[in-house]
């Protein structure tokens, strides 16, 4: 049959409507990839349900940080970059906020992709501009692979170098290929690569700290910078994507700035006062009575408790394994008996929290019950090295009656430490084999933490253990972290709902002897290794379930961590000039979706 140009290029469309155009007997080119399954939105929407693609285009949007910060380069490990540089650079696919894991066009209009997912090509959009208004091309995109395999963080080099090669194609259109490891996440994980400028990091030292503004491709610059004060985006009334599907109803604010605060407490006090807009509220005590102000009971100020449903990860105090006396399953296993949730909850929290359980909480990934057939498949080769508990047991964390007094548990902390080989003489709990007390630091960066760890360190003082807390600014708890100088730190690792070849970056052996991982128990096991493999290339949904849970098991009776507690919902208090869409993502509350009320004063 003859088919004119014209009805050739309406069967085009048609085809791309679905999302799938046939590029090759071996690939096709989509406009939005899942990591399993089929995208919820097919090529041609218009945009994401959780926004209002009518928002005005109106205001400022002042938050608060606190620390400090010395670098707006957020993809390095040295120096402490400024918050809201997610505003600056873009990805090549754009993450959607309301399925597990699906990606849609972005800086790359199309991608190809064989079934096997053995490589993907990029095809960019031919709009995409930096905002010194040049091209963005194949050059670019290839130069950050590069440079973020070669020096940036961990995480991006682990990623990246499991790229075996990669080619430019044309002047925008780049392949990468990873050969046959069966990694089903690494066309996903090269789709979230930001693309970065190779003139302008051939003029700055991309591994070196700076504050000035980085050339980007995003819908904001950086303006005005106050090293370590304050920082303020502007939207650029250029910006190539404003038109993209991806960024409809988002990015409202004329202009962003973040103000740094001292500490949480400060920066309450300023929200009261009007001085920002938008607080994350993360104490249950204050919620309960912190709020008794003017403008909350005149509605100036909107207090909400808005669920969702992402995991919470796990929320922990982190006993670093790569020291003594942590390397000791037993020692431990008997830290998390001193902790007396049920006291904290009810005492100072006015039983809000829920204690976590899982480094998967609040999601399908989290061990619950038995052992299931294909977890137990995965366990059993290395059934030797594994605790019984694994395969019999559900993992909960130690419980007390809330009397503040925990005997019971206390009892059994001693018996496990007095098996590793400690007891107590004089009141100080000792090391039989050394003489050495057993003492260790509790470092934290967040002052309201202290009032967590002060009644713990109480009661390990009752087993004959020093634990100090030391509390010390951003730069000098993020040079420690970077370097693993700590004894024990508070972390919460957080999840998504399609966990992947990030698990290696928080639990993998080789992340565990790289400076700047977030593997900060310092985890090493086969085990482990093998399991994040399987999550990493598992072809559906099913898969990454059991390999996930068995994860679950193994961290969880590894007792690296004395597990805290969580919420499955954000609590914020706002100005009522901002207001947000009816429609809250899977993954919880998202500011960039916010926009400014004009009708309404400060």
């Amino acid at each position: 049959m003859n088919i004119g140009p014209t009805h050739l290029q309406s069967v085009v469309m048609a085809m791309m409507l679905f999302g799938i155009l046939a590029a090759s007997a071996h690939a096709r080119t989509y406009h939005g990839i899942a990591m399993h399954g089929i995208p919820r939105y097919a090529a041609g929407f218009r945009h994401f349900d959780y926004v209002r693609p009518d928002a005005p285009k109106d205001g400022s949007l002042r938050l608060a940080a606190t620390g400090s910060f010395d670098s707006l380069n957020p993809y390095i490990i040295t120096g402490v970059p400024a918050r809201g540089l997610e505003l600056v650079f873009q990805s090549l696919l754009v993450r959607s906020l309301d399925e597990p894991f699906s990606l849609y066009s972005n800086i790359a209009r199309t991608v190809e992709m064989p079934t096997d997912r053995s490589w993907i090509i990029f095809n960019l959009d031919p709009r995409a501009r930096f905002h010194d208004g040049s091209a963005v091309t194949a050059d670019d995109v290839l130069f950050s692979w590069r440079v973020l395999k070669e020096k940036g963080r961990p995480n991006t080099r682990i990623y990246y170098a499991r790229v075996e090669r990669a080619e430019k194609l044309g002047e925008r259109r780049i392949k990468f290929t990873f050969g046959t490891s069966g990694n089903w996440e690494m066309p996903l994980i090269m789709g979230l690569m930001p693309v970065l400028s190779r003139a302008y990091y051939a003029r700055v030292p991309f591994d070196k700290t700076s504050l000035e503004p980085p050339l980007g491709t995003g819908p904001y610059r950086v303006i005005t910078v106050q090293p370590g004060r304050s920082i303020t985006y502007r939207r650029d009334p250029n910006y190539w994507g404003a038109h993209l599907p991806v960024n409809a109803g988002r990015y409202n604010f004329d202009t962003v700035r973040y103000d740094y605060y001292r500490d949480g407490h400060i920066a309450f006090e300023a929200f009261k006062a009007g001085e920002y807009d938008f607080h994350f509220e993360p104490d249950p005590g204050r919620w309960a009575t912190g709020y008794d102000h003017p403008a909350v009971s005149d509605g100036h100020i909107v207090r909400e408790a808005i669920p969702h449903s992402r995991p919470v990860g796990m929320h922990a105090l982190v006993l670093n394994a790569r020291r003594s006396p942590f390397r000791d399953v037993r020692v431990r296993r008997a830290l998390a008996y001193a902790f007396d949730f049920e006291w904290l909850n009810r005492t100072l929290y006015h039983g809000a929290y829920t204690r976590t359980a899982s480094y998967f909480e609040n999601s399908e990934f989290a061990a619950r019950g038995n052992i299931g057939p294909r977890e137990l498949a995965l366990l059993e080769p290395y059934g030797e090295t594994l605790p019984e508990e694994v395969f019999t047991g559900l993992y909960q964390p130690p419980t007390t009656s809330g009397d503040g007094f925990a005997r019971s548990n206390l009892q059994m902390a001693f018996a496990l430490l007095k098996q590793a080989g400690w007891q107590v003489r004089d009141l100080r709990l000792v090391e039989v084999a050394t003489g050495r007390p057993f003492e260790f630091e509790i470092l934290l960066v967040k002052p309201w933490l202290e009032r967590v760890m002060l009644p713990y360190a109480r009661q390990l003082a009752k087993l004959g253990i020093d634990a100090r807390i030391r509390t010390v600014d951003t730069a000098q708890y993020q040079y420690r972290l970077t370097e693993y100088d700590y004894d024990a730190i508070v972390y919460q690792w957080g999840q998504s709902l399609s966990p992947g070849n990030e698990q290696a970056f928080y639990w993998g052996s080789r992340a565990a002897d790289t400076p700047g991982s977030r593997n900060y128990a310092g985890i090493k096991q086969p085990v482990v290794d093998a399991l994040i493999e399987q999550i990493a290339g598992a072809r559906d949904r099913g898969s990454l379930v059991a390999a996930t849970r068995a994860l679950d098991r193994v961290l969880l009776w590894g007792h690296y961590v004395v597990p805290l507690f969580h919420m499955t919902v954000d609590r914020v208090a706002y100005w009522s000039h901002i207001v947000r869409p009816t429609v809250t993502p899977l993954y919880g509350t998202q500011i960039d979706t916010w926009w400014f009320d004009s009708a309404k004063n400060r």
